[in-house]
């Protein structure tokens, strides 16, 4: 219970929910970001700017397991430039000091011909500049793997159904609390699968502590039910009691809006994602330890419980 762990980005959208977990497994829990908040009493807080090599290297330093859960501004010209080398910093620190890695990771390097049934074997095929930049960094991260420099995994997540950096919060809550029409890009009708951060959290730390996990691929627990971007709202809008409207956004308009929404016009490459079916299957995990994901109904409403608790 005293192996030191470290989250690497722990104030992004996964990092506050992967520390709880971690109390679990670890009583010494170290957390670094720009500005680190701790989530438990004794969290051991570094700030520090991961595309600093020194700093990378302090924080992993006495490090046994190292998260990778960093997010970058959502620009695709910070992705080029930073990510490459925030994973280069983190690899060689996790060599040199010893320590075993979790990358936290996306789909977007995934074919798009291949969204309708997503598993870790998943051809590596991105058609976006985004999807190449992760597509890149994973080919880091594994090729070390190869060599036998490093025991690393990488986890996915579908889109996130989360408090932070959700489109269904953003995009839907948002508007519904206002008492507006949900608003979704593309196609309402297409199933689109999202992981719960809890699941995700959860699943992050039982691997991180399974030695046996290491040096594959892992998909997180997210549930299976084939949802379309429809369903998901008329579900949150009927937990919310309120009416479940809906205007659809066609993926020409992203660009219009991005002149005064940067981050809309940032979604246009990845706007595939959202005409086509998108569905994550996360049956790996599942059959392997036995787990399932929250379903839909009660994940939707503890996040919604959760956003009314963070308002107050």
């Amino acid at each position: 219970m005293n192996k030191l762990q470290t989250i690497l980005g722990a104030g992004g959208a996964i990092g506050s929910a992967l520390a709880a977990e971690l109390f679990n497994y670890s009583r010494s829990i170290r957390l670094v970001s720009r500005k680190p908040v701790k989530v438990n009493q004794k969290d051991e807080l570094i700030p520090a700017d991961l595309t600093d090599v020194a700093a990378v290297d302090a924080a992993v330093e006495g490090s046994e397991i190292v998260y990778l859960t960093a997010g970058l501004k959502y620009r695709t010209r910070v992705w080029e430039s930073g990510w490459p080398v925030i994973m280069r910093n983190v690899l060689d620190a996790c060599i040199k000091h010893g320590s075993r890695l979790v990358f936290f990771d996306n789909v977007y390097m995934y074919d798009p011909d291949h969204l309708h049934a997503m598993t870790e074997s998943c051809p590596v095929k991105p058609c976006s500049r985004k999807g190449a930049v992760r597509a890149h960094i994973a080919g880091m991260l594994m090729s070390e793997v190869e060599r036998g420099k490093i025991n690393a995994m990488i986890v996915r997540a579908a889109d996130f159904l989360s408090v932070k950096n959700s489109v269904l919060v953003e995009v839907v809550y948002r508007n519904l609390v206002k008492g507006k029409k949900a608003l979704w890009i593309g196609d309402a009708d297409r199933i689109h699968s999202f992981t719960y951060d809890v699941d995700a959290a959860k699943a992050t730390a039982l691997l991180g502590n399974d030695a046996d996990a290491y040096n594959q691929v892992w998909h997180l627990p997210t549930d299976r039910t084939p949802m379309t971007a429809r369903n998901w709202i008329e579900l949150m809008a009927r937990e919310m009691r309120v009416k479940a409207g809906v205007s659809t956004l066609p993926v020409w308009s992203l660009g219009i809006f991005g002149l005064v929404m940067p981050e809309m016009g940032e979604l246009k490459e990845m706007a595939y994602q959202y005409q086509n079916d998108y569905f994550f299957d996360s049956g790996k995990f599942e059959n392997h330890y036995g787990a399932r994901a929250t379903g839909p109904q009660a994940a939707v409403r503890h996040l919604l419980e959760r956003l009314s608790a963070s308002t107050q």
